[in-house]
């Protein structure tokens, strides 16, 4: 096992992408889109994971801004948006995160809580209740 399965253990699943090419530095040098990340200070394969997680069109919008800010790779500035959506029709199709809804803003959570607690806490004295009734009379 390599230290890249330790580190990243599904990153198969993101090679297509993080390892896809978006043109050339001023140098010369090929640039991948995890050597874009890398150069914004972003872990490339966390990175991956998170645009995996959004649905397309916000996936693209934030490849596209991560691509903005890049000056020093000419390919880049031209056509940032539609080499975006390229990119990120390459990321697996993950299942996005989802809220549960009993902690979704404006949910009733508190009062539900606080009613199972008092329940809880309401059968819990009928039976401390009957235990001490049953010790009394036997």
């Amino acid at each position: 096992m390599s230290a890249s399965d330790v580190l990243y253990p599904d990153g198969s699943d993101y090679d297509a992408f993080l390892f896809a090419k978006v043109g050339e530095d001023r140098a010369g040098a090929a640039v991948t889109v995890l050597s874009v990340l890398a150069r914004l200070d972003l872990e490339p394969w966390t990175e991956a994971r998170e645009l995996a997680r959004l649905c397309r069109e916000d996936a693209q919008v934030r490849l596209t801004t991560h691509f903005e800010t890049i000056t020093d790779i000419p390919a880049l500035a031209l056509a940032s948006e539609g080499r975006a959506a390229k990119l990120v029709s390459l990321l697996p199709k993950r299942a996005p995160l989802r809220v549960p809804k009993s902690l979704e803003a404006g949910s009733n959570t508190f009062s539900r809580l606080s009613i199972s607690w008092s329940t809880m806490a309401l059968v819990g004295l009928v039976v401390l209740a009957w235990i001490l009734f049953l010790a009394q009379t036997g």
